[in-house]
């Protein structure tokens, strides 16, 4: 069942990453975008990373983070890998 949020182009259905908010339409998570922004990359410069998104979807995401932050950091947390376990991966 999909959800819209109080973002224009902010969703989330339970068939697409367990519920977790995404664009809409895709299924580009709001933490890739905030991660993103977290690294300094500026949002006029995230759609380079992410072409397949418009400039009012990283805003959206940015604002759907500001609303909802403890949110989308439990999701990053949950989502992280530690760079011994990838390494270990890797071998």
């Amino acid at each position: 069942m999909e959800s819209v949020s109080e973002q224009l182009y902010v969703t989330n259905d339970q068939s697409i990453l367990g519920g977790e908010p995404i664009i809409t339409g895709t299924r580009t998570p709001v933490r890739a975008i905030v991660e993103l922004y977290r690294m300094g990359i500026s949002p006029e410069e995230i759609p380079t990373h992410l072409p397949h998104l418009k400039l009012a979807e990283v805003f959206s995401a940015l604002c759907y983070y500001s609303d909802h932050m403890e949110e989308i950091n439990e999701y990053i947390r949950a989502n992280k890998i530690e760079v011994d376990s990838a390494l270990a991966l890797d071998e």
